[in-house]
C-alpha cells in the first residue's frame, strides 16, 4: 500500500514537473502592443524595435507576442486601435509618433506606455524629459536647434543660396510654444546665415502641391521640411516635388536622403526605434515608467546622395563632404 503510494505520487510528480515548467514558460511570454499611424511608410522601424528586443533576449512567438495596430495613415483610428490593444491587456504598449502616444495615453493610465516622439513634453505626454510622471516614457528625436543645424548644413552645401523656402506642418510636433520656438528658431538661424526665410505650412498631403507652387512663386532658391510623421510617411512625394522644381533640400530623416532627397540632417529613427526595446524591456521587468527618463537624441547624422546633386548640377564641397556620415552614390 505504501509502495503503491509512493510510486503514485513519484509519476504524478514526474507528469506534473513538466506541466509546472510549461506553465512556467507560458507566464513568462510577454505581450506588446504595437501602435503606429503608418507602417507601410516605415516597415523598416519595427524590424527595427524587434532587432532591439532580439539583442536583449526576445523571440517572437517563443517569449514575446506582439499585437500590431495599423492605423495606415488614417490618424483618425488610433483612438479605436489603442483601445482594441488595451482590451487585449497587453504589458506594454510601444507607440510611434506623437499622434499614437496621444490615443494610447487616453486610452489608458495603468498599462505602461513607451513613445518614439517628436515633443512629448509640449504634446502633453510627459510632464519632463528628466521625471515623465504617469504611465508613459521614450524616446524624444526633437531638438530645438536641429532647424538650424540643418540649415547651416544647407547653406555650406549650396553657398549661393540666399532664399530658403521651410515646409511646415502646423501640429505636427505637438506644442505650440515648441512650434512658436522651433519656427522661431529656424528665422533666427536662416537670417544668421544670410538666408531670406518663407514658411510654407502644409496641414496635409492634399496641400503639399500648393505648398510647392508658392515656393517657386516666392523664388525659393532652396527648400527645408521640418519634422512631421506626415512628410516622413510623403517623403517620396516631397523628394520627387524638390527635383522637379529644382530646389536642393534638407530633411531631418536620413530616410528622404536614401528616397532621393539631396541631403539629410537629424536623429536615426531606426535606432532610436531599436533603442525603444531597451525601454520595454526594462518596464517588463518591472521598472515604472514614471522613474525612466525620456531619452533625447545625442546623434545627429549628415547623409549626402551624390546622384540628387548631379541631377540638380551641383558640386558638394569637399569640406562638407569629408563631414558626412554617408555618401550615397
Amino acid at each position: 500500500m505504501e509502495r503503491r503510494t509512493f510510486m503514485a505520487m513519484l509519476t504524478g510528480g514526474i507528469v506534473a514537473a513538466p506541466l509546472t515548467a510549461e506553465a512556467q514558460q507560458a507566464a513568462k511570454v510577454a505581450r506588446i502592443g504595437y501602435l503606429s499611424g503608418n507602417l507601410a511608410s516605415g516597415p523598416h522601424l519595427p524590424e527595427a524595435f524587434r532587432q532591439g528586443l532580439r539583442e536583449l533576449g526576445y523571440v517572437e512567438g517563443r517569449n514575446v507576442v506582439i499585437e500590431y495596430r495599423d492605423a495606415e495613415g488614417k490618424f483618425e483610428r488610433l483612438p479605436a486601435l489603442a483601445a482594441e490593444l488595451v482590451a487585449l491587456k497587453v504589458d506594454v504598449i510601444l507607440a510611434g509618433g506623437i499622434l499614437s502616444g496621444r490615443a494610447a495615453k487616453r486610452a489608458t493610465r495603468t498599462i505602461p506606455i513607451v513613445f518614439v516622439a517628436a515633443d512629448p513634453v509640449g504634446s502633453g505626454l510627459v510632464t519632463s524629459l528628466a521625471r515623465p510622471g504617469g504611465n508613459v516614457t521614450g524616446l524624444s528625436f526633437l531638438a530645438p536647434e536641429l532647424v538650424g543645424k540643418c540649415l547651416e548644413q544647407l547653406k555650406q552645401a549650396v553657398p549661393g543660396v540666399n532664399r530658403v523656402a521651410a515646409l511646415w506642418q502646423p501640429g505636427a510636433s505637438g506644442g505650440e510654444r515648441t512650434e512658436k520656438d522651433i519656427l522661431r528658431g529656424a528665422e533666427v538661424a536662416a537670417r544668421a546665415l544670410g538666408m531670406r526665410p518663407q514658411f510654407v505650412e502644409a496641414r496635409g498631403p492634399a496641400d503639399i502641391d500648393r505648398a510647392f507652387s508658392d515656393m517657386t512663386r516666392a523664388r525659393a532658391g532652396a527648400l527645408t521640411v521640418l519634422t512631421s510623421v506626415m512628410f516622413f510617411s510623403e517623403r517620396r512625394r516631397l523628394v520627387d516635388l524638390a527635383a522637379k522644381n529644382r530646389l536642393p533640400a534638407v530633411y531631418p530623416y536620413r530616410e528622404f536622403a536614401d528616397a532621393g532627397g539631396l541631403m539629410s540632417y537629424g536623429p536615426n529613427v531606426g535606432d532610436l526605434s531599436r533603442r525603444a526595446a531597451t525601454y520595454v524591456d526594462k518596464i517588463l521587468k518591472g521598472a515604472k515608467p514614471a522613474d525612466l527618463p525620456v531619452e533625447q537624441p545625442t546623434k545627429f547624422e549628415l547623409v549626402i546622395n551624390l546622384k540628387a546633386a548631379k541631377a540638380l548640377g551641383l558640386t558638394i564641397p569637399q569640406s562638407v563632404l569629408g563631414r558626412a556620415d554617408e555618401v550615397i552614390q
